[in-house]
């Protein structure tokens, strides 16, 4: 065992007495990123090369900082994202609300998709959906300006339309003519603050993270502005907590204009996100 490879394994035992979920990836992603390699050859790093540095980075991990804030990039399904401080770090939960929603696109009859990602964050799911549907449309919105900075980063040189308003009234010139509607809201109830992880709860931003005392205010909020945006027979994917599985499609009733409502799990088999249908007159 060389050198870097001894010190990754002191680092995991380290996070994992910090309690980081995931803590021998998390050492071996550090050290990749500190030395400038993949994890696979972190062998490969001669004793020479051991950078100091490694313990830094492994101190803010020990202290609950996210690990994408450290390295200052995410992955998602096929992107490689840049986030910090001030935009929601997503989740690999959320990969599988956009694969559900790229296989309802692709199932549609129509030619050139137009799709609206409401709360966009980093720009993770509309980037995802323009890459993964090449012939879509694509547009989303971030009311953060923190937030809008990175997702302009990241959206940079892609087609994606990207604006900075509120997800509640974005849109109107999209009125009736959207193919599907996606969100990864807030979804926290404020009652829960004490139980979210550190690396949510002192470092993502609230705005991304709290959603009135149940946490459904937002989707109450998008559930009317899928309703304006969509088309008939468009859908709506919204992811929401596990915890709230069962409460989520009865946001979408067959007397507001829906049908079709109903929960999906994700890769844990826990109810993850909700789709429903606008109907037909």
């Amino acid at each position: 065992m060389n050198l870097l490879l001894a010190e990754v394994a002191q680092a995991a035992q380290r996070l994992a007495d910090a309690g980081v979920p995931s803590p021998r990836f998390d050492a071996e992603e550090l050290a990749a990123y500190i030395h400038g390699v993949k994890r696979g050859e972190l062998h490969s790093v001669a004793d020479t090369e051991f950078d100091a540095r490694y313990w830094e980075a492994v101190a803010r991990r020990e202290a609950r900082e996210p690990l994408q804030h450290i390295t200052g990039r995410a992955f998602f399904r096929y992107l490689e994202l840049q986030v910090g401080p001030g935009v929601f770090v997503p989740r690999p939960e959320t990969e599988s609300v956009v694969g559900w929603a790229i296989d309802a696109v692709r199932a549609m009859d129509v030619a050139e998709p137009l799709i609206v990602d409401l709360c966009t964050g980093s720009g993770a799911i509309a980037l995802a959906l323009a890459q993964e549907v090449p012939r879509s449309r694509v547009h989303a919105v971030e009311l953060s300006e923190q937030a809008l900075e990175w997702a302009r980063k990241n959206i940079a040189g892609s087609k994606v339309d990207l604006r900075q308003g509120n997800a509640l009234s974005a849109f109107p010139d999209l009125n009736g003519q959207v193919d599907l509607v996606i969100s990864n809201p807030p979804y926290i109830p404020l009652t829960e603050w004490e139980y979210v992880a550190p690396e949510a709860r002192d470092h993502d931003p609230e705005l991304a993270l709290f959603s009135g005392e149940d946490g459904l205010d937002t989707i109450r909020g998008i559930e009317r502005t899928a309703q304006r945006l969509l088309r008939p027979g468009g859908v709506v994917v919204i992811e929401h907590a596990d915890s709230q599985g069962g409460q989520v499609p009865w946001i979408f009733k067959e007397d507001a204009g829906w049908a079709d409502a109903a929960d999906h799990p994700d890769l844990n088999n826990r109810p993850r996100f909700t789709t429903a249908r606008k109907a037909r007159p």
